[in-house]
C-alpha cells in the first residue's frame, strides 16, 4: 500500500484544494455572476458532454491501463499506445458527421423547453472530444505510475482557471455568454497540456499498427464504453433531465446541492487513480489474497475519510445554506440524498476496478444499462411531481440498486469481500456523531459557525476513530504525523 498511500495522499490533497476551488465558485460566484440561467446553462453544457464522452473515448482510457502491463517490449509498448490513441479519433468522425447531419432534430430535442441551449449546442461535442483526450493521455500517465499531475489538471487547473473566467465577468473585461465559450477553451488546454505530459513520460513513436489481441481489446472496448455511458449517465443525466421538464435555472439550484454532495465521493476518486493500474496487475498475476487485502484497505480507508466529509457536511448544511441566495434552499434535501448515495457508493472501494478487470464485467454492465433506463423512467415520473427533489431521489435509488448490483457480483463470482467488523463500527459512529451535532445550532455568523462545529467534529471524529482501531492505515499516519510534531 506504500505507493497507493503516498500517491493517494497527494492526490486526495489536489483534490480537495481543487473542490475548495469549486466551492468558492459554486456557492460565491456563480449564483451571484453568472445568475440562475446561465448557470443552469453552464452546467448543462458540461453535464451533456460528460455523457457523451465515453462514445469519443472509445473506452480507450481502461483499456490502456488493462492491456499496457500485458507489453512484453518497448516495440510492443510503443505500438498499443499508438493505438489507443489514434483510434477513438478515427471512429469519432463518423460521430460528429451523424452529429452534423441530424443537427436540427437534435436541437429540436434540447430546445424544447429552454430555447437558450440552441446557440451552444455545438460546444457539447468539442468539449466531450476534449474530454475523452483527456482521460486517455491521463491514463498514459497512469500506467507509468504518474498519476498526480493529471489529477491536478482536472481538479485544480480546471476549476482554478474558470474561477479566473468568473473573476473576469465580474471586472467587466469579458460578457457572460463569451464566458460560456471560454469555458470550452479551458477544457481543449487541459487536454492539450495532459497531452505533452504524457509525451514527456513516454515519447510517442506514432505507428498505426493493429495490436495482435485486436479482438480480446475491441470487446473489452465495447462493453467499456457501455460502463462509461452507464456511469457518467447515472452522474450527469439528472440534469439532463431536467432540461426538459423544468426552467434551466433549477438545473443551477440542482448542481449547487449536487456539488456539495460531490465532495463525499473525492477520496475515492483520488485513490482509484493509482489503486487502478495496481488491482488490473493483481488480477492479471492472480494474486487473490492480495487482491482481497487490498479491496478490504480501501474499503475501509474510504469509509472513514468519506464518512468524516459527509459528516461534516451534513451537519453544517443548513448554515452552508444561509450564505446562499434563498432560491437555492430547496436543494437541501437533495444533497442529504445525493450524498448518501455516493458514500455508499465509497465504501465499495476498489470495487469498480476489480470488476473492469475481470472477464466476468460484462454482465454487471448490461445490468448497468437497465439501471440507466430504469434512472430515465424515474426521472420521467418524479421530475413533474417533485421537480429537483425528486430527481434526486429517482438518482439515490438508480445509484444505491447499481452499487449493490456491483458488490453481489464480487461477492458470488469472485469471493472477494470489502467489509468486515470495522465497517459496522466505522456506520454506527458517523450515526452517532451526527444526531449528537446536526440538531446542535451555534448562535453565530455560519461561517464561524461552520468553523466551530467542524473543529468539534473534527476532533471527535478522529479521537473515536483512533481509538477504535477502525483502520490500522490510519492510525499508522496519525502516529507518523504525531511522531514528527513531537520531534518539531
Amino acid at each position: 500500500m506504500g505507493i497507493v498511500l503516498n500517491q493517494s495522499l497527494k492526490n486526495t490533497i489536489i483534490t480537495y484544494i481543487g473542490f475548495g476551488i469549486g466551492g468558492i465558485s459554486t456557492i460565491f460566484l456563480f449564483p451571484y455572476i453568472l445568475g440562475k440561467t446561465f448557470y443552469g446553462l453552464s452546467n448543462y453544457i458540461l453535464s451533456c458532454a460528460n455523457v457523451i464522452m465515453p462514445l469519443f473515448a472509445i473506452g480507450m482510457q481502461n483499456t490502456l491501463v488493462k492491456f499496457y502491463s500485458q507489453c512484453k517490449t518497448d516495440e510492443e509498448e510503443s505500438r498499443f499506445l499508438s493505438f489507443t490513441v489514434l483510434f477513438p479519433l478515427l471512429l469519432s468522425v463518423p460521430l460528429i458527421l451523424i452529429g452534423l447531419l441530424f443537427f436540427d432534430d437534435i436541437a429540436y430535442f434540447l430546445t424544447k423547453k429552454n430555447a437558450i441551449v440552441k446557440d451552444f449546442i455545438w460546444l457539447i461535442p468539442f468539449i466531450g472530444l476534449c474530454m475523452a483526450y483527456f482521460e486517455i493521455f491521463y491514463a498514459w500517465a497512469r500506467v507509468h505510475m504518474h498519476s498526480v499531475f493529471g489529477n491536478f489538471i482536472k481538479e485544480v487547473g480546471l476549476r482554478f482557471v474558470s474561477l479566473l473566467g468568473l473573476l473576469a465577468i465580474y471586472f467587466k473585461w469579458i460578457t457572460i455568454v463569451e464566458f460560456i465559450y471560454f469555458t470550452a477553451v479551458i477544457y481543449f488546454l487541459a487536454f492539450l497540456v495532459t497531452m505533452l505530459y504524457a509525451f514527456r513520460i513516454k515519447k510517442p513513436v506514432f505507428q498505426f499498427v493493429i495490436p495482435s489481441n485486436v479482438k480480446e481489446i475491441l470487446i473489452y472496448t465495447f462493453y467499456i464504453i457501455l460502463s462509461g455511458s452507464v456511469a457518467n449517465l447515472l452522474l450527469d443525466g439528472d440534469k439532463i433531465m431536467l432540461n426538459q421538464y423544468m426552467a434551466i435555472g433549477n438545473i443551477a439550484f440542482y448542481s449547487v446541492a449536487t456539488y456539495i454532495a460531490l465532495v463525499i465521493s473525492v477520496p475515492s476518486r483520488a485513490m482509484h487513480q493509482i489503486v487502478y493500474p495496481i488491482t488490473a496487475k493483481l488480477m492479471h498475476n492472480n494474486q487473490h489474497d492480495e487482491l482481497n487485502d487490498l479491496y478490504k484497505k480501501t474499503s475501509i480507508n474510504l469509509q472513514i475519510v468519506g464518512g468524516f466529509v459527509m459528516l461534516c457536511i451534513f451537519v453544517n448544511i443548513e448554515q452552508l445554506y444561509e450564505m446562499i441566495p434563498k432560491e437555492y434552499s430547496g436543494g437541501i434535501l437533495v444533497v442529504f440524498m445525493i450524498g448518501i448515495s455516493k458514500y455508499f457508493d465509497l465504501i465499495l472501494g476498489n470495487n469498480n476496478a476489480i470488476i473492469f478487470n475481470t472477464k466476468y464485467y460484462r454482465a454487471v454492465l448490461f445490468l448497468g444499462v437497465l439501471l440507466v433506463l430504469l434512472t430515465v423512467g424515474l426521472n420521467m415520473i418524479f421530475i413533474p411531481i417533485y421537480g429537483i427533489l425528486g430527481s434526486a431521489f429517482a438518482t439515490l435509488l438508480s445509484i444505491t440498486l447499481y452499487s449493490l448490483a456491483k458488490l453481489m457480483f464480487v461477492v458470488k463470482r469472485l469471493h472477494l469481500y470489502p467489509f468486515t467488523a470495522q465497517t459496522l463500527y466505522s456506520i454506527a459512529l458517523t450515526i452517532v456523531l451526527f444526531l449528537l451535532f446536526y440538531f446542535w445550532q451555534f448562535p453565530f455568523h455560519p461561517i464561524i459557525a461552520i468553523g466551530l462545529k467542524s473543529i468539534l467534529v473534527t476532533i471527535s471524529y478522529v479521537y473515536l476513530n483512533y481509538k477504535l482501531v477502525i483502520s490500522k492505515e490510519i492510525n499508522q499516519v496519525i502516529d507518523n504525523v504525531l511522531k514528527k510534531l513531537k520531534i518539531g
